[in-house]
């Protein structure tokens, strides 16, 4: 079974992921451009693979498909998340989890927005996990 930390984090890893994604897919995507431009310049000492840019198209829409199905998850996994921080019945707690692990800010943006020393701010987070463990662990029994 996860760790509460390692179950709100999720939702980032896979953020992180998705963007990794999406640059590759941007770099395909020039690389299919610039076959599509030496197409359009015309080569007469060699004959030239007509499939390419097919074959380059095709790889770029299945990088697509993969991509959507990542945010699918990715958003499965987020509304999950959230469902679990509502089940926290600490409403500062509950702000403290969704701004880190909904949200993605970072420590300081949350100590600043709530108005918390750094310290008070880890203490109470550290709570909220505890929390969340138990709602883990419930759910997991119930199953």
């Amino acid at each position: 079974m996860m760790t509460a930390k390692e179950y709100l984090g999720q939702a980032y890893r896979l953020d992180q992921h998705i963007k990794d994604r999406l640059l590759q897919l941007s770099q395909l995507r020039a690389l299919t451009q610039q076959i599509t431009t030496a197409y359009d310049r015309e080569v007469v000492s060699r004959t030239r693979n007509v499939h390419a840019l097919e074959d380059s198209v095709i790889r770029l829409m299945e990088a697509e498909e993969e991509i959507n199905r990542e945010v699918d998850q990715f958003v499965d996994t987020k509304m999950d998340i959230s469902k679990t921080i509502a089940m926290v019945r600490n409403e500062n707690y509950r702000l403290i989890l969704e701004k880190r692990y909904l949200c993605f800010m970072t420590w300081e943006q949350i100590s600043l927005d709530m108005n918390y020393t750094n310290r008070w701010l880890r203490k109470m987070h550290d709570r909220a996990l505890d929390v969340v463990d138990r709602i883990l662990q419930e759910r997991s029994v119930g199953v």
